[in-house]
């Protein structure tokens, strides 16, 4: 009956915790029928909620006294069962950052440094091939080294490091790392927020002399990030500030705030940029300079660079850390170099390991994601400082007594996307053990899993989560190897699966905290956040494409990823936080559509009705539209294509969203108790589709322009009449056929396309749609080898061509939201499945599945066998059917019809209410484990 798996904001055993009202969360393994929770903090109770009654057991906010800043605090909770039994108490701990700018008594501090160079290119730059002439070394600096040396006294008893940098940084106190992230404090809005991190250190420390050595990098503040390559998009100059406070056992304070006293030099790398790569000398390295006793004499002093601590944020969430480490497949030795190929697109960098190396040797690492036809070494991604390439120089020399000396190196300031690197400069012949891929990622419980008797869909997912994982890096990226950019169109298509896979509300939320600042004062949500001001330069002096700030679907990610998120966790703070911004942009679209009319009917006389409907409609101004529709790109280079689906699409989209919005925002007022706000949304959102309606639609459900996504998005977001639903969605399935039974959808559209076609009647044309292997199409990429989700469904032609563009772009993998929704069969009724319905899918073409998400009740998972899958002739795996005596639902593995028996085995925690729907039969499912035996068919 104890509680158990005990969190604070989602995190177990916090330190850092950014919110005066910390809310807590824990599993019951009983039906709960009431909880008390006590905190404590400096031996005494803050917080006693005394018998709270209800199941509640997630996201219980603090109701104490005021939490002071970096306080550690203890709490624990117990459970009343539905017998009236109290549990035991279970026990954890959280510890509050620095919440204030007050408690900030640190300068920043800047290292005497060039300036970097201020690189501007723009996107006409990259198409035509343009890009700098200066190797990397002249145009990059070297990263800087700090240290700031003091004195512990006796009897310390706790030490934690607040610290953050414009900039990247690591730390080190003692020689020791301060911590396990990577690429700290990781990509903020610096302008407008910085987020700093917490770390303990309190093992690191020794009575008497100290030392906290920092290292410093360009990272996103000054390196070179986007599509463009620019750099110094943020600042020319890094800096960085922390605060250790250490505790001593009688009850004082030692505050070691960074200041002048901090001394510094260049390190031993030549360069370290986040896209170019880094070149590291490990002659050069000051060997101990992390360590008390080091002689700094000849190093610099920093500069005071002020004292402005507004900025300051607490980090949220878990950092980027090293998650896997990946051991090559194969190796393979050409002339420029062995070629080491680690079976997986992925992301992270190499550590690699050295024997025998002479003083100076070179070592030049590069990246690719993949090989050409005849498996030569070919870079699918090229542009304006998007080599990839790092270059370690060796030491070198024998060690004591002649025996061999080993060097082990990795980067530390960068990061690539690959599969495959060309590792050059070596004298002896590289082994598999002497080199391995570490990847990065932003270090989120996985929380999700699905698998099923079909090798392909299995793939097929785990190349969706292998995106997930590469992309969301410090912020939901596009890609990991040209752009790296928050996208936020990206990011709402695919927001549903990554819940399913992942805990992501601590790094979706931290991201909406850069989208809110991001925010223009007009409402306008730019295309990504994080934005730099030449972000803001480059759109204002561009055309066309390149000058949208915000756009319809990519804005839109302002209401959609906080609903999702509510809708699959009930975190009510969500949407709290979000609110306010998805109102201002509502009202920007509300006031554009007052003021602009679309080209086509610019000088057009209109009656009054229908200026009055044009007036409602947000459906002016460039926007990407169903961006990279496939059927729009064929034939045509890239550069060409990419305009046409915009071109032909945007009117329509950008009212649909407006209108998906709208529901949004009048479901999210409803929820926060802003009845008034509701109605008001909601009546908004029926005029919308009203309006949409008469100016797009015909009498018999045709739209103006004959592309599936249009469709698509018309019958999802209800813009198409009741009346008219049946033939708009026949009309859908007529364009689906005349292209083969392929999918034609574009980002904005693709996530919607199965679900449409299933709940208006055409479940077996989504079938058809997932089962197909013809490009376009998911299993298309899974038959030409794909690991991960490409960008365009062509990446590689169908003649074997491979073509300039992304093998690692999550978005289009939105359908394994699909899979465990429609195919595994869970899903969500209420919101954080409060209620659940389970209902596989036996008519997938699958005969076994395998697949379970996290809730905030725990575990909700589901195991289905069916033989109606060897009947249509997929290959069955040999398991054996099992019906429990007393199955809720009639029949047994040999009472099967003609349509054959399934056989579903249920877990739900407590806490959930769930029910079976299969076979024509519906039934409440108990708390625990249950299987159930089903007839398929038959007559």
């Amino acid at each position: 009956m104890t509680p158990y798996d005990l969190r604070v904001e989602y995190l177990h055993a916090p330190i850092g915790v950014g919110t005066r009202e910390p809310r807590f969360s824990w599993l019951v393994d009983l039906v709960q029928d009431a909880f008390e929770l006590e905190v404590s903090t400096g031996g005494r109770v803050v917080w006693a909620s005394g018998p709270v009654d209800g199941s509640n057991a997630g996201l219980v906010a603090y109701a104490g006294e005021r939490l002071a800043s970096n306080s550690a605090c203890r709490w624990r909770v117990r459970s009343r069962s539905s017998e009236g039994d109290w549990s035991e108490w279970a026990a954890s701990t959280f510890e509050m950052s620095l919440l204030d700018p007050a408690d900030w008594s640190a300068e920043w501090v800047e290292p005497a440094q060039q300036e970097a160079v201020v690189e501007r290119w723009s996107i006409v730059d990259w198409v035509r091939g343009l890009g700098p002439e200066a190797p990397p070394e002249e145009r990059l600096r070297p990263p800087q080294l700090l240290r700031h040396g003091f004195q512990v006294g006796p009897g310390a008893v706790r030490a934690r490091l607040f610290a953050t940098a414009r900039g990247v940084y690591s730390a080190f106190v003692n020689g020791h790392r301060a911590d396990d992230a990577v690429l700290a404090p990781g990509f903020d809005s610096y302008a407008q927020r910085i987020s700093f991190s917490s770390s303990d250190v309190t093992a690191a420390l020794t009575e008497g002399e100290n030392v906290l050595g920092v290292a410093l990098a360009d990272g996103w503040w000054a390196g070179r990030i986007g599509l463009t390559g620019s750099s110094a998009q943020f600042g020319t100059r890094t800096s960085a500030i922390w605060q250790l406070h250490i505790d001593y056992a009688d009850g004082t304070t030692q505050v070691v705030a960074s200041c002048s006293d901090v001394r510094s030099t260049t390190g031993p790398w030549a360069y370290a940029d986040l896209f170019v790569g880094e070149r590291f000398d490990r002659r050069a390295e000051p060997l101990g300079w992390r360590s008390p006793g080091f002689d700094d004499g000849e190093w610099m002093p920093v500069a005071e660079a002020g004292a402005d601590h507004r900025l300051l944020v607490p980090f949220r969430g878990e950092p980027v850390r090293r998650v896997l480490e990946v051991a090559p497949v194969a190796l393979v030795e050409t002339a420029d170099g062995t070629i080491v190929d680690f079976g997986q697109v992925l992301v992270g960098r190499l550590r690699l390991r050295l024997r025998d190396a002479a003083p100076g040797q070179e070592i030049v690492l590069e990246h690719t994601e993949t090989l050409a036809a005849d498996g030569s070494w070919f870079e699918n991604i090229v542009g304006i400082n998007k080599e990839q390439t790092d270059v370690y120089v060796a030491a070198g020399g024998a060690s004591e007594g002649g025996r061999e000396r080993a060097e082990e190196w990795e980067p530390e300031f960068t990061f690539h996307g690959f599969r495959y690197a060309r590792i050059s400069g070596l004298t002896a012949a590289l082994v598999a053990d002497d080199v391995v891929a570490v990847v990065l990622a932003s270090d989120l419980e996985q929380t999700g899993s699905f698998a099923s008797s079909d090798p392909r869909l299995n793939r097929l997912h785990e190349n969706v989560v292998w995106s997930q994982r590469g992309n969301f890096l410090s912020v939901p990226t596009d890609c990991p190897q040209r752009e790296r950019a928050g996208w936020t169109g990206d990011i709402q298509a695919f927001v549903g699966t990554a819940t399913d896979n992942a805990q992501v509300v601590p790094f979706l939320s931290r991201w909406l905290d850069n989208v809110r600042a991001d925010q223009l004062p007009d409402g306008r949500i730019p295309i990504f956040s994080p934005r730099s001001p030449f972000d803001a330069e480059a759109a204002a002096a561009a055309q066309g494409i390149g000058s949208i700030v915000a756009a319809a679907g990519w804005s839109d990610a302002i209401a959609i990823v906080p609903w999702t998120l509510y809708e699959r966790t009930g975190d009510r703070r969500v949407l709290e936080e979000n609110y306010e911004a998805m109102l201002r942009w509502i009202e920007y679209q509300r006031a554009t559509a007052a003021a602009e009319l679309p080209e086509a009917l610019a000088g057009t006389e209109l009656a009054d009705e229908r200026r009055r409907a044009q007036s409602s409609l947000y459906n002016t101004g460039l926007h990407f539209g169903d961006w990279l529709t496939p059927s729009t790109m064929e034939g045509r280079p890239v550069h060409e294509a990419i305009g046409i689906a915009p071109a032909l699409t945007s009117e329509y989209l950008a009212p649909m969203f407006q209108a998906r919005t709208l529901t949004i925002a009048a479901r999210a007022a409803a929820v926060l108790g802003r009845d008034a706000e509701a109605a008001a949304f909601a009546a908004r959102a029926a005029e919308v589709r009203a309006a949409f309606a008469a100016e797009y639609i015909d009498a018999d459900g045709v739209l103006p322009v004959h592309l599936q996504g249009v469709y698509v998005l018309a019958l999802a977001f209800d813009m198409v009449p009741p009346g008219l639903r049946a033939r708009t969605a026949a009309r859908l399935v007529e364009l689906i056929r005349k292209r083969g039974n392929r999918l034609d959808t574009g980002f904005l559209s693709t996530p919607y396309l199965l679900d449409v076609l299933c709940d208006n009647g055409y479940s077996d044309v989504a079938r058809t749609l997932l089962w197909q292997s013809e490009m376009p199409s998911w299993l298309y990429e899974i038959d030409r080898g794909a690991t991960t989700i490409w960008e365009t469904w062509d990446a590689i032609s169908p003649d074997g061509e491979i073509r300039p563009m992304s093998f690692n772009h999550y978005a289009p993998g939105s359908v394994d939201d699909w899979l465990y929704r429609r195919v595994a069969g869970i899903r969500s009724t209420s919101p954080g499945y409060r209620t659940a319905v389970i209902e596989p899918d036996f008519d997938a073409g699958v005969d076994e599945v395998r697949a379970h998400v996290g809730t905030p009740f725990g575990r909700l998972a589901v195991e289905w066998t069916s033989t109606a899958g060897a009947a249509a002739g997929r290959t069955r795996p040999e398991a054996p059917l099992y019906s429990p005596a007393g199955s809720a639902l009639g029949g047994s593995a040999g009472t099967a019809r003609g349509g054959g028996v399934g056989t579903v085995t249920v877990d739900v925690p407590f806490g959930v209410t769930a029910r079976l729907v299969a076979g024509g039969v519906d039934v409440a499912l108990p708390p625990g484990r249950s299987t159930h035996a089903i007839e398929l068919g038959g007559s």
